[in-house]
């Protein structure tokens, strides 16, 4: 138990769906009712009233599971909330690591389609940018690519790929991205959802 601006708070985890969520249950005299917020730095915060029954929390908590998921993993992909990647360089550039691997790896896999040609491959830590591609045929990817599903960060990948063949985003570039990534305008939905403000050029 921490003690926060004269309250208490227990901290506790609960298990929703495939993740273990840590959670701090704080209770309030001025609460009226229950209350859950997630934070930027992946807090997740319980505020009841005093006299709240504890039996009830994991059946709200459950219900609210996957708004509390899906706010953390927009958390953790935000520019502005990247605390828990960056605080620790060795974590940062284990992902660095990975996103580089999985990037090779799928330029690859897709460029046995699309017979394109680069110069380099670079892997950045980018606050607004998924990924770029230089009219010197330069690729370069946020390392964050390595915390997206698969299909995202594939999206991301040939996208970047499709602009050694089409540098705009003419008619001519989204038909080569459609050609492997046919459901690329959905895939830029949910990208947006996990992103934030990050953008493809």
């Amino acid at each position: 138990m921490i003690r926060l601006g004269g309250q208490h708070i227990m901290q506790n985890t609960i298990s929703l769906g495939t993740k273990k969520i840590e959670y701090h249950l704080r209770r309030s005299h001025r609460a009226k009712h229950m209350r859950l917020s997630v934070y930027p730095d992946g807090r997740v915060i319980l505020t009841l009233p005093q006299r709240f029954p504890v039996g009830l929390i994991s059946v709200f908590l459950e219900k609210k599971a996957a708004w509390i998921v899906r706010h953390l993993e927009r958390f953790l992909l935000s520019p502005v909330a990247q605390k828990g990647v960056e605080k620790d360089k060795r974590e940062y550039l284990l992902y660095k690591k990975r996103a580089r691997v999985l990037a090779e790896e799928r330029l690859r896999h897709f460029n046995t389609f699309y017979g394109f040609s680069w110069t380099r491959v670079s892997i950045r830590d980018q606050k607004t940018r998924w990924g770029s591609c230089s009219k010197k045929g330069n690729l370069n990817f946020n390392y964050r690519i390595a915390l997206l599903p698969s299909h995202l960060a594939d999206y991301i990948i040939v996208h970047e790929l499709c602009h050694l063949g089409a540098f705009d985003h003419s008619k001519r570039f989204w038909e080569l991205v459609a050609q492997t990534i046919p459901l690329h305008r959905e895939f830029r939905r949910e990208l947006r959802a996990h992103g934030a403000r990050t953008l493809l050029s």
